[in-house]
């Protein structure tokens, strides 16, 4: 009798995958909104002005540095032959698509096609995924990324072809810095693993994966230079990746004690955002109440750059004042990343709960794998121990920064690779009794 896993086709995975493709594009269509929303019409406008050549003086300011500029390089051709809002927001399915396809090639090197499919299997029903899919937004964008740079790494780190290896290197470079660009939290990822690997290599020459590591870390922030040095001229600031950051830190310093370090619009320059957004008309008196001193000192400056050095001064002044609080605050913040809860002045919502069941598969596996992981440390693969310190800088990052689920679900892909491999080399599951109960 022939096997499902016997027959060539079923290990495709661009046919495995194929339904979900389809079930994205579905999605999309079907719950994709005319108009735009949140922060879908920076990114385009900012397309525009890289197409025109210049961004004018006027616009430099808080937003035009906030992000990075990765998405909106990459809609570049789709603005500039006016392409549909849908359209756009399409590309979301096949980057998802895409993402599930460079997982499984992963996992396939890794341990058996069982293992593979069910892993695979789980991210593409993860359920985080699916409330950005709808936005033109650089989130799944990112988590492509991400999976490339799993692909990426994990070929670099293998004894095959030098010529391989080089090209690997140079794409493993290109992807980290390009994801720097998409999502600045990784640029300071990068420049520290670059201090990090340089002082490792040069304590130990004769080891070759460091001296690899440190040519990808190279490239990225070869990769990264240009728009380092535009931000150094507009801000006269060395490796100044974006404005937004003393605005995180500002709300996870929150003194007040029913408020958990979860971010709130500036009232007082985002009041059409306020308007806008009936869930703002609750807490918005409180806000006032306890942060318009504040407000009133940080928009004393227009400039993007004046107004972030402003919110850090005050957020280092309340940490220092406040440090108990500032890390119930980071608790919190685990909370919101994992969960998407707690959040000041909020009713709760039971789809609150639908978050639980992946992400406390995720957590109660990745607890479990600590102990394997640290007893066999140097028995791993060097790509994954590559990709652990990645997700751990990068997650210890954004619980300094007010932060929210989505940012979770960018590293999901490292963790799933990480516990895929422990699970597989190091843990044997027996479901059958190995004797008889009397």
């Amino acid at each position: 009798m022939i096997k499902m896993k016997d027959i060539k086709i079923t290990r495709n995975p661009f046919l495995l995958f194929a339904p979900f493709l389809l079930l994205y594009i579905v999605v999309i269509i079907v719950f994709r909104f005319e108009g735009m929303v949140g922060d879908e019409s920076r990114y385009l406008i900012y397309s525009q002005y890289m197409i025109n050549g210049f961004i004018p003086k006027s616009e430099i300011n808080f937003d035009t540095l906030a992000n990075g500029p990765g998405y909106s390089i990459l809609l570049l051709p789709l603005v500039a032959l006016h392409v549909s809002i849908l359209w756009i927001t399409l590309m979301n399915a096949l980057f998802y698509y895409f993402s599930i396809i460079l997982l499984y090639k992963v996992l396939i090197q890794f341990g058996s096609f069982r293992m593979a499919i069910f892993t695979c299997l789980f991210w593409a029903c993860y359920l985080n995924i699916y409330e950005n899919l709808i936005y033109a937004l650089p989130e799944t964008l990112t988590i492509f990324l991400v999976c490339l740079l799993i692909f990426c790494l994990v070929n670099v780190f293998k004894n095959i072809n030098p010529r391989k290896i080089n090209w690997y290197i140079f794409l493993s470079g290109f992807t980290f810095g390009f994801l720097s660009l998409t999502k600045p939290i990784f640029g300071y990822v990068f420049l520290f693993m670059i201090i990090l690997i340089g002082i490792l290599w040069i304590a130990n020459t004769k080891f070759t994966n460091y001296k690899r590591a440190f040519i990808i870390l190279l490239v990225a922030l070869a990769i990264t230079s240009p728009y380092l040095i535009y931000t150094y001229k507009a801000t006269n600031k060395i490796f100044y990746w974006s404005t937004i950051g003393g605005n995180n830190l500002y709300w996870m310093t929150t003194p007040n004690q029913s408020e958990y370090g979860d971010w709130f619009p500036d009232i007082n320059t985002d009041s059409a955002t306020v308007t806008k957004n009936p869930e703002y008309d609750y807490f918005e008196k409180h806000i006032k109440l306890n942060h318009s001193k504040d407000f009133e000192q940080i928009n004393k400056y227009k400039t993007g750059t004046k107004r972030d050095e402003a919110y850090k001064i005050i957020a280092i002044n309340n940490i220092k004042a406040y440090p108990i609080k500032f890390i119930k605050n980071c608790v919190s913040n685990m909370g919101r990343i994992l969960f998407n809860f707690p959040y000041s002045y909020r009713q709760q919502h039971p789809e609150t709960l639908l978050r639980l069941p992946f992400n406390g598969v995720i957590v109660i596996l990745s607890l479990f794998c600590i102990i394997p992981t640290f007893k066999n440390w140097r028995k791993i693969n060097f790509a994954v121990r590559f990709l652990l310190l990645i997700a751990f800088l990068y997650l210890g990052g954004s619980l300094l920064g007010s932060a929210e689920t989505r940012m979770f679900t960018m590293i999901v892909p490292i963790l799933l690779i990480w516990i895929a491999v422990i699970l597989q080399k190091s843990i044997r599951i027996n479901f059958s009794w190995p004797y008889e109960l009397h």
